[in-house]
């Protein structure tokens, strides 16, 4: 599947599975990779490539019972893009299939330039406050919007602040979503994973009650209860790159 915008591309895109291992610049490697390619009119493309699925995976993705991530990658951002969300354009969709089942499979998308991650808050001991307030407000006007990123975490938003002192946020990685109304419950369950001082949450739960009219002392209350849960369960099997506070 090719977006309509970048049809121009197809012959080159049609590449990506045959030259995906001797080609482009690593920035991820585990179970997925993601490489960045240039494309001949010089678009900066991101390329994920997603692991064959486990067995059953598999088989529930094979026959169409669910959605692969990428091709879930590939569609939500038409849904993002039509509540005011920023992600990254969605360029192409391949799949590898043998025997009918399911191989490897390739989210393209536009590379994002210039934009911080939220791990930089790890090493940020000051000059955090601004960044913790607009994203809590930027977050609340997400679940608003009836949007909820089930993989809110650091890697996951990017970030940068314009001439003026705006805020632009960016999310990524946006295979697993859910459309509904967010709760208060869940919606701070859904921001307790930020790296980190605890004051960049507790700012950051104080702007997301005002912007959705919670009562804010409950809402960073918490969002604090499951910081210190998540932090506890993490630390037992990651080491933390920075100081702990609960």
């Amino acid at each position: 599947m090719i977006h309509p915008f970048y049809e121009y591309l197809s012959d080159y895109l049609l590449t990506h599975p045959e030259r995906f291992d001797a080609e482009g610049e690593t920035i991820y490697a585990a179970r997925n990779t993601i490489k960045v390619f240039t494309a001949p009119d010089g678009t900066t493309l991101n390329v994920k490539r997603y692991h064959p699925p486990r067995f059953f995976n598999r088989l529930v993705y094979s026959l169409g019972l669910r959605k692969p991530k990428g091709l879930r990658a590939f569609t939500y951002p038409e849904i993002l893009e039509a509540r005011d969300i920023d992600t990254p354009a969605p360029v192409a969709y391949f799949e590898e299939r043998h025997g009918g089942m399911l191989g490897y499979s390739y989210f393209v998308s536009v590379q994002c330039q210039g934009m911080r991650t939220l791990y930089d808050v790890a090493a940020m001991p000051t000059g955090y406050e601004l960044l913790a307030e607009e994203l809590g407000t930027f977050t609340a006007r997400m679940h608003e919007q009836q949007v909820l990123h089930r993989d809110y975490t650091p890697g996951n938003i990017l970030w940068r602040q314009e001439d003026l002192g705006v805020f632009t946020f960016v999310l990524v990685d946006t295979n697993r979503m859910r459309f509904g109304t967010v709760s208060q419950r869940r919606g701070c369950k859904n921001i307790c994973r930020f790296w980190g001082p605890k004051h960049f949450t507790e700012l950051l739960a104080k702007h997301y009650a005002l912007s959705r009219g919670f009562d804010v002392e409950d809402t960073v209350n918490l969002t604090l209860r499951y910081r210190q849960q998540f932090w506890k369960r993490f630390s037992k099997r990651h080491s933390v790159p920075f100081e702990l506070e609960y």
